[in-house]
């Protein structure tokens, strides 16, 4: 996966981390799908679906986080109420 421009995050490590949790995490499912196509124990399969589940998690956390610490910030600190507004309904309409 190429990582492009995120107007949002000024911290190109911080970025490149996301990226390499996401791939590690891409690998994970592809190592599902071979397990599934080599018949894997059911079992193995499921502790390896918990994994992947948790991982997921971690990401979105960890990506919840920057937007709140960012993008929502900066429409409160811009005392922008419109676009303060709209930033917090995005959030709540992840959890709908």
């Amino acid at each position: 996966i190429e990582v492009t421009s995120m107007r949002h995050d000024d911290d190109p490590a911080r970025r490149e981390a996301k990226v390499r949790r996401l791939n590690r995490i891409a690998g994970q499912v592809a190592g599902l799908a071979r397990m599934v196509a080599e018949d894997r124990y059911c079992i193995d399969i499921l502790t390896q679906v918990q994994a992947v589940k948790a991982a997921l998690a971690r990401a979105e956390a960890e990506i919840l986080r920057d937007h709140a610490a960012l993008c929502v910030r900066e429409a409160i600190g811009a005392g922008d109420a419109q676009a303060t507004q709209t930033k917090l309904d995005e959030l709540v309409g992840l959890f709908d």
